[in-house]
């Protein structure tokens, strides 16, 4: 049994990344600030179920911590605890949310961070897991996408400040020894997903008859992997490896029209399409090369694309009492 703090706890990913850990027997502090960057109706219900988790094998228990890593005070906090490991999936994401309000992701995903790796040296914790963005790889990258691709142009202020948390865990690494496995999420979805991503937001304006607010010609393609390898992969990233970059997610591409037809399939409503402008932000194309993933940690997806949105549409359903008046 081993102690983990998990940062972001009720966030998308890590709130999965937690029930898995439990179930295989560990403890976990989970901490978010339960911020508002998006409905935090969304949040609650993912916390609200972690909280509802009956203890894991041997005893294993979930404990939570209300507050934010950004905040240093706050970070001293934990130190009562004796961590394992820790895994920050805390982050201020979005790529055009970025563009509004900058100083909050520096402040949530280089100064956070930075007080989680301080508290790291200080404790002697061995081991940190960092959650960026294939966001990183800016607008040239190659296709698919392999970890040495340039990552010093990004778009906006999101990437930038993710590219500052990987710079600070290389820093971390070579002056105090820490292992470091940082992973470059690429589209991930799932049950619950985060309320500005097309996957949720597809469900909710075809299964309501709202318009769907679709940018460009919907010919620009994302590499979606499903929510629960993602979670898994994390895991098997808590393993010692030195200092690693690893993309995770992304290996099966699909455009945003034949996506937006696959809802429709499974819904059994055909989508009402309003056509904005594309976003300078946005990148047309994302695809991850995972060969890395699966030689260093023998990662390999399991979840198709088209079981994958089923369980997301299957979900939706059951949950749309409330989730239909998620706002976007």
């Amino acid at each position: 049994m081993a102690n983990y703090l998990v940062t972001g706890t009720a966030g998308f990913i890590a709130s999965r990344v937690c029930e898995l850990l439990l179930a295989n027997g560990h403890n976990v502090v989970g901490v978010d600030n339960m911020n508002d960057a998006y409905d935090p109706r969304m949040k609650e219900y993912r916390l609200k179920k972690l909280l509802a988790l009956p203890a894991g094998p041997g005893g294993a228990a979930f404990t939570f911590q209300h507050l934010d890593i950004s905040d240093r005070a706050a970070i001293e906090t934990l130190k009562a605890n004796r961590f394992d490991a820790v895994i920050n999936l805390a982050a201020r994401a979005g790529v055009r949310q970025s563009l509004e309000d900058p100083w909050v992701y520096v402040d949530t995903n280089v100064t956070g961070t930075l007080n989680l790796l301080e508290m790291c040296r200080s404790q002697g914790i061995s081991k940190f897991i960092l959650a960026s963005t294939s966001s990183i790889y800016g607008k040239d990258a190659p296709l698919p996408t392999p970890e040495d691709a340039d990552s010093n142009q990004p778009l906006q202020a999101y990437a930038a400040s993710k590219k500052g948390a990987e710079a600070l865990c290389h820093v971390y690494h070579y002056l105090y020894g820490l292992d470091v496995t940082i992973f470059r999420f690429f589209t991930v979805y799932g049950p619950a997903p985060r309320p500005d991503m097309v996957m949720f937001r597809f469900a909710q304006w075809i299964s309501e008859g709202r318009p769907v607010k679709l940018n460009g010609d919907g010919e620009q393609t994302r590499g979606f992997t499903y929510l629960d390898d993602i979670a898994r992969g994390v895991i098997l990233g808590l393993k010692p490896l030195g200092y690693e970059i690893i993309n995770l997610g992304g290996h099966e591409t699909i455009s945003i029209n034949q996506l937006l037809h696959l809802f429709e399939t499974y819904i059994g409503r055909q989508a009402i399409i309003e056509r904005q402008p594309i976003h300078p932000a946005d990148m047309l194309a994302n695809w991850a090369d995972t060969q890395k993933a699966g030689r260093l940690l023998g990662w390999e997806p399991t979840v198709s694309l088209q079981e994958g949105v089923k369980r997301l549409v299957d979900w939706y359903q059951a949950e749309r009492d409330w989730a239909s008046q998620i706002k976007l």
